[in-house]
């Protein structure tokens, strides 16, 4: 039942090139960098990542991303990352932008055993009919697009509308940090760090976490727990160093009156 393993290099080890990652994180706030770092020492590439956005350039998911590392993301926005940007409208790299509620449930259904379900979101749209742009390729030139999805009307009367059948997402590995985590793989989020790091620990087929406190079985209350450890398959401990270490994507001051 002890799930902690020596480093991060070590949890990461057997993740190969043209695997499938979950992400956690929203912006760089609750992101895995001390998993994403050791990912990046190893050299895989080729590699699908499913994340909300992808961090910033040089941090998070964004150091894979310069080193070109990452062949397709499934995500919502392309944020602050202006290599995201960059790659995406010069044919380097192909995304599936996905309205945000329904990558958390694509997620979430994927860890559930639930294969696809309906949302409304989307409806009478590209998302629902096809034709956004998945690839470009250097000249500008829409080379994939997304195929259009099975629709049916729910509701009565004047509530009645269309719905969007959407897949569920299940990836080779989860990547995930907590606040606080035992070594049974049992998980405490923080705040708004808790944010998409529950619903990648869930579909990931093998799941790492590493997190900020190391406590033993039992120090943590039951119902406090936010990841059962039946989801979590490796634990990494981090130094306090390491645990300190948590960028701000973007500053927003003024000077005091």
């Amino acid at each position: 039942m002890d799930k902690v393993v020596a480093s991060a290099a070590e949890a990461v080890a057997d993740i190969t090139s043209g695997s499938t990652i979950a992400v956690g994180g929203f912006g760089l706030c609750g992101i895995p960098s001390v998993l994403i770092d050791a990912l990046l020492e190893t050299g895989a590439t080729d590699l699908q990542a499913v994340s909300n956005n992808c961090g910033v350039d040089e941090w998070g998911l964004g150091k894979l991303l310069m080193a070109k590392r990452l062949r397709r993301m499934i995500s919502s926005y392309v944020g602050e990352n202006r290599e995201f940007a960059r790659q995406y409208l010069h044919g380097e790299l192909e995304v599936e932008l996905t309205p945000q509620g329904t990558l958390a449930e694509r997620m979430r259904a994927g860890g559930s055993g639930i294969a696809a379900f309906f949302t409304a979101t989307g409806g009478g749209t590209q998302v629902a009919e096809g034709g956004l742009p998945w690839r470009y390729d250097d000249a500008g030139n829409v080379v994939v697009a997304s195929p259009p999805k099975e629709t049916r009307l729910f509701g009565e009367g004047d509530d009645r509308r269309e719905y969007v059948l959407e897949e569920a997402i299940v990836a080779d590995f989860g990547l995930v940090r907590a606040w606080k985590g035992d070594r049974h793989g049992n998980l405490v989020y923080r705040d708004s760090a808790r944010n998409f790091n529950p619903l990648a620990a869930m579909c990931g087929r093998l799941t790492i976490a590493e997190v900020e406190h190391l406590v033993e079985p039992g120090e943590i209350d039951p119902n406090d727990v936010h990841t059962p450890g039946v989801f979590v398959q490796r634990v990494v401990a981090l130094t306090p160093e390491q645990a300190a270490e948590k960028r701000i994507e973007k500053h927003t001051v003024r000077e005091r009156a």
